[in-house]
């Protein structure tokens, strides 16, 4: 991990999210990946463990969000918009010192702070909640948003929407996959976008793999879907070509 660090072999690629009203992608989600030494991709289940467990996932939480200010600042420069989501883990949410980091860095790229959307799942380690509503509330004060990911995998789901500054709600993937086959699954998600719609949350679907998922989200009145029939991770590179 520190030689991945140290040498450059993480990188960045970009995943699309779709407004189902309007079948436009309007945000991409960065996802990381490390490089081997032979050229192949080694996934984050793989590597992002050990990073917490050594100390090393502050640092790369950081080089993540430098290079999507720089991203946007570039795409900026050139006359396009571009809104990207990064993944923070449970610890960065605990340190106080980021928002202010990613202040200085929004002040001197000149980016609009809401084109930047900060991502946490709702079984990150957040030990303290006090301190992660401090934090978030700090960002959301600079304009940033934020997307709750993986939402009704764990336990405190309803209290994580309850004391954290949420823009967006991520559907987890576990109420998607069989969405065209299982009742059950379309009245949970409709009951989601209910509540999310009086609390002015946006939904996101993840995991969506056909179109008659996607049909069945905009019947429910889901805002936004993620998943391989939308597109794959692909190089930020070819967000240029987008």
């Amino acid at each position: 991990m520190r030689q991945a660090t140290e040498r450059g072999l993480f990188i960045l690629t970009s995943q699309p999210i779709v407004n189902l009203a309007e079948g436009m992608t309007t945000q991409h989600e960065i996802l990381l990946r490390m490089r081997e030494d032979g050229g192949g991709l080694v996934e984050p289940s793989a590597f992002l463990a050990t990073a917490e467990r050594f100390g090393l996932i502050g640092d790369i939480d950081r080089w993540v969000t430098q290079q999507a200010v720089r991203l946007i600042a570039a795409h900026n420069k050139e006359g396009r918009e571009l809104t990207l989501e990064v993944n923070l883990s449970g610890k960065t949410m605990g340190d106080a010192s980021f928002p202010d980091e990613v202040r200085r860095q929004l002040s001197a790229s000149g980016i609009d702070p809401a084109s930047l959307i900060f991502e946490v799942t709702e079984t990150a380690a957040v030990a303290e909640m006090e301190h992660a509503r401090l934090f978030a509330q700090s960002l959301a004060k600079v304009g940033c948003r934020f997307a709750l990911d993986d939402f009704g995998s764990g336990y405190a789901s309803f209290y994580y929407l309850k004391h954290l500054p949420i823009s967006y709600l991520k559907i987890d993937g576990e109420f998607v996959r069989e969405l065209p086959r299982s009742p059950v699954d379309q009245r949970i998600i409709s009951a989601l976008v209910q509540v999310c719609t009086s609390l002015g949350i946006k939904t996101v679907a993840e995991f969506v793999e056909d179109e008659r998922t996607m049909d069945i989200l905009r019947e429910l009145g889901v805002d936004f879907a993620q998943g391989y029939h939308l597109g794959k991770p692909a190089p930020i590179s070819a967000l240029r070509d987008a």
